[in-house]
């Protein structure tokens, strides 16, 4: 199971063979350390535990340093964790890089939406909206969500404005167009949730689409 920690820097296109435009997302995957391996006889599941990015020293807190002393390893600023089968095959301190990747691959890539804040029912649910003409004093609204005399209630999760975005999202069967190793850039067709430099995980594929 191929896994890593990343950082959007935006979105670009590139041409293949044939002319045709490929858009494409440029994710920063600078280099891991593998802080803890977890097994089923220890904790129930099998995975490992990844750091990246640089930090100061003065940043991290008295947990978190301890941690990372109990790994012998240098104090970074992020910290996931992938499931994985594959535990035996890595060993605390054992170093990551975005060559595990090959142009041609599969992956799955989580991050936090945008938040857009409060949001009526047409930008959130996409519902459709009332009629412009003179006299109608329906064009926004939700409309109907009450259940008639019986129950005579709204049930719960009924589709209505609230907050939108800043949420978990993850997005599949995305192929891997382009990996730079000497820069640690990953080059990944379509887009992927999250603003710029927002944090990602991307992983092999769960579910192959072909």
């Amino acid at each position: 199971m191929k896994h890593m920690i990343g950082k959007k820097l935006g979105m670009t296109q590139l041409f293949d063979e044939d002319g045709t435009v490929v858009p494409v997302t440029v994710i920063e995957m600078e280099p891991q350390i593998v802080v803890q391996k977890k097994t089923v006889e220890t904790d129930g599941y099998n995975a490992i535990q990844v750091a990246s990015g640089a930090v100061k020293e003065k940043k991290v807190n008295k947990p978190m340093k301890g941690h990372f002393d109990k790994a012998g390893v240098d104090y970074r600023k992020h910290l996931r964790e992938f499931r994985t089968d594959d535990v035996d095959k890595y060993n605390i301190g054992d170093e990551i890089k975005v060559d595990i990747f090959a142009a041609g691959d599969k992956v799955d890539v989580t991050g936090t939406s945008k938040g857009k804040g409060t949001a009526g029912v047409i930008k959130r649910h996409h519902f459709g909206r009332g009629r412009e003409t003179h006299g109608s004093k329906f064009h926004r609204m939700p409309g109907g969500m009450g259940a008639a005399s019986y129950p005579g209630k709204v049930w719960k999760g009924h589709r209505m404005a609230g907050k939108m975005g800043n949420e978990r999202v993850t997005v599949q069967n995305l192929e891997v167009i382009r990996v730079d190793v000497e820069t640690g850039v990953l080059l990944v067709k379509g887009a992927i949730p999250g603003p710029k430099k927002g944090l990602v995980a991307v992983k092999e594929t769960v579910k192959n689409a072909e």
